[in-house]
This record gives C-alpha cells, structure tokens and sequence, in this order.
C-alpha cells in the first residue's frame, strides 16, 4: 500500500499501560480442522454469518486472491452452508470494485458490509464510502447511507440488533478516533463517544452485552524530524467500552489491562453470548502490507493462539487467558470470526509462508 507503505515499521513495540499481562498462560490446547473449502483462495475479506431455512450460513466478501497484487483485489462473494461444509460463490459487491479491508456485521440477520479500500495500479489507495446491505434469503445487495468519514481496517460490532459501531480505522492518509455509528432502522450515522487510545487500523474486536473489548491493530507515529517519515509501530493495547443502556451514543472507555502475549494485528474475533468471551484468534504481532510482508521487511507470520478474557465485562488483567497451540497452524488477515456449534470459523486468510488460503476451519477450545 503506498500510503501505509510508506510508513517503516519501528523496531521497538509500542507498549502502553495496558500492555500484555507477565501472567502464565492457560495450557490447554483446543483444535481444529478444515472444515469447508472456499471456491477460491481469499484473505483480508469481510466475512458475517446469518440463518436462511434454519440454516446458519457463513459469508465472505471482497478481499485479496493468491496472486497478492493490485490485480488480485476482488468484489467477489461466497457463501458457505456450515452444516454441509459445502460453501459456493455468489454474487459479489454490486458496483465489481474490488477492495481490501471492508468489514461486515449482521443486525436483524441481514448483513452490512462497509468500507474497504481499493487499489491502483501505482499502489494508490482509497478508503471506499459505500455500505451494503446483504439479505442473505435472496442473495441481493441494496445500497444504504454511505460512511460519514470513509474508513477501512476498522472493528464492526452489532449492539441489540440494531446498532453497527465501526470502531477507529484508516481513512485515506491516517488512522481516525471516529465510532461511527449505524443504525439500520433508520438508515441514518451517528458519532458515539471517540475510541481513548491511539487511533488504530487492523485491530480486532468483538462485543457481549453491552460491553466492547478491541485489541491491537497499527498505530501511526509521528516523525521526530521534518527529515524523516512517520512509522507504523504495533499497538500493543486493549481497550473496553461499555455502552450506556439509556444512549448508545455514549460509552464508556476503559483500559482492558492485563492480555496474555501480545495484542494482535489482523486478528480474528467475535464476541460469545454463549460463553461471555470476546476471542481473539490468529493474527500475528508484526504488521504487515496487504502481501504479508512486514512493514519491517521481514515475512509476517501468525500466531497460533487464542486470547480472551472470561467475560467481557471483566477488565482484571488476572483474568485473561492465552490458549496456545490451538490446533494445526495459526493464520492471519482476517476480518471477523464465526461462531456455531460450539465452535468458531476463520474463512480464508493467509498462512506462515504468507499463502492465501481457501480453508474454512473449525476451532473448538477444550
């Protein structure tokens, strides 16, 4: 990316009060399989889930396709049927740009697919202002109220099936503070409170109840001097907000101290009703270009781990937890995580030799 690009990766971590716990980590191990194959190799796709016929359907759409170039950023759409482990390509993005870093959330099992940037062929970048809503009962997109500031590699979480907050990001030149709001009742944006820390791109995160937890991503460091370029430095920090239940415009920011390993760049997550967890899966902890190639020239490559704290409403650092060799090996370059049956579902991503893959796998924790 040449706007990103031409930012170099710092050689110390950032480090902030709420930086990664000294604790031991939890053992245990958990697993996980292939489950599914997608029809094309795809990463850095924007992926949801919702019910069609009591099905539970798991999607991905836009993204990066093996070749990793310009060239390879696609508006493609797949959709996969989790209890058949069959999935198919669909119809992608109606307008056929394709774009990187778009993010999807579903609210009243429709699901709304925002942002994303496109590439040129001289490397230049755009964060893309569109919002489509996907009604997976018809396969049909319908275009709704364009982001107020353009974002991509932002945090979508879903708030009473009704509220979509995007959560910091990149837009254009720099990341923003921005929670931008969407309400899909009435088709309308709203600003809620501003994210507290460095603003990010390419963190991850996940909501239970009313409770966000959003970890990592890249922070953008000023030059010392006029001489010399910005950096990219790894933002080595969570965070919790709490939505006030009287005005979801307002919520309540606080350090999430305490995480086992480090917060991750391009991290998988969601947040579990089920469990009451917020999980974070794979990702890596040095940040890459949308090759896989850092930003410090060294080949990125993905942690094989899980980290969440027990409940989302807990910040005690004590209570995090780091399930470490999950299963066969960690990815990266995701945008969301699914869950079903008791388990979780990366859709593509990239691998340890920075490969775009088809995989969808399963990961269960023991």
């Amino acid at each position: 990316m040449m706007l990103r690009g031409l930012a170099c990766m710092a050689s110390a971590l950032f480090l902030s009060a709420c930086s990664g716990g000294t604790g031991r980590p939890e053992t245990s191990r958990g697993s996980d399989e292939a489950w599914a194959q997608l029809p094309e190799a795809v990463s850095n796709n924007a992926v949801a889930s919702a019910t069609v016929d009591g099905r539970t359907m798991a999607y991905s759409f836009a993204g990066l396709h093996a070749g990793k170039t310009w060239q390879d950023v696609t508006a493609d759409a797949y959709a996969c049927d989790l209890e058949a482990r069959s999935c198919e390509e669909i119809a992608g993005l109606p307008d056929g740009v394709g774009r990187l870093a778009s993010v999807a959330a579903t609210a009243d099992n429709q699901i709304y697919i925002f942002g994303g940037y496109t590439v040129g062929e001289d490397d230049s970048e755009r964060s893309t202002p569109e919002v489509w809503q996907f009604n997976p009962e018809t396969e049909t997109y319908a275009r709704v109220a364009d982001i107020p500031i353009p974002t991509d590699d932002a945090v979508a979480v879903t708030y009473q099936d009704r509220f979509i907050y995007l959560i910091s990001g990149w837009h254009d030149t720099d990341n923003i503070d921005a929670v931008q709001v969407y309400d899909t009742v009435g088709d309308r944006w709203f600003e809620a409170t501003s994210w507290p820390g460095s603003p990010v791109f390419g963190h991850a995160g996940g909501i239970v109840g009313n409770h966000i937890v959003a970890c990592g991503g890249v922070e953008v460091v000023p030059p010392v001097d006029a001489d010399a370029r910005r950096t990219f430095e790894h933002y080595n920090a969570c965070w919790q907000g709490d939505i006030d239940p009287a005005d979801p415009a307002v919520i309540t920011w606080s350090p999430a101290p305490g995480h086992q390993g480090p917060a991750r760049y391009r991290a998988a997550a969601t947040g579990s009703e089920r469990a009451g967890n917020v999980y974070f899966v794979g990702g890596t902890d040095n940040p890459y270009n949308y090759n896989g190639i850092g930003y410090n020239g060294v080949p990125s490559r993905p942690l094989d781990s899980i980290m969440h704290p027990p409940l989302a409403g807990e910040t005690d650092g004590a209570n995090w937890r780091l399930i470490v060799g999950y299963g066969t090996f960690g990815t990266m370059d995701h945008r969301g995580l699914i869950e079903w049956d008791d388990a979780f579902f990366t859709l593509g991503g990239m691998n340890g030799a920075q490969e775009v893959i088809s995989d969808v796998r399963a990961i269960r924790i023991d």
